[in-house]
């Protein structure tokens, strides 16, 4: 599912237009995203958490040349699946 599709469920689950569930939409997305800026968490609880680690720098490998290569370290958005979603999908 892409973004024009779930906007389109959205819009039919809710009773909304498009044009309401694309901005309901895109307002979640950019108050996620400001809240992992700031390294918060966000949890919806049944439906799963998001949050910020950091990934430690590593020594790597070019799968081309064999040459190892340094890989630097980073933070990383990761997702956990709440007890809810996950019994559902199951």
């Amino acid at each position: 599912m892409n973004k024009a599709e779930l906007v389109e469920a959205m819009a039919a689950n809710a009773g909304l237009s498009k044009a309401d569930a694309k901005r309901a939409l895109d307002a979640f997305i950019g108050a996620t995203t400001d809240a992992l800026k700031k390294g918060n968490r966000v949890s919806l609880i049944g439906f799963g958490s998001f949050a910020v680690s950091t990934r430690a720098a590593r020594t790597g490998r070019n799968p081309q040349t064999g040459k190892e290569i340094q890989i630097k370290a980073k933070k990383v958005v990761k997702f956990k699946a709440g007890a809810d979603l996950s019994d559902k999908v199951k």
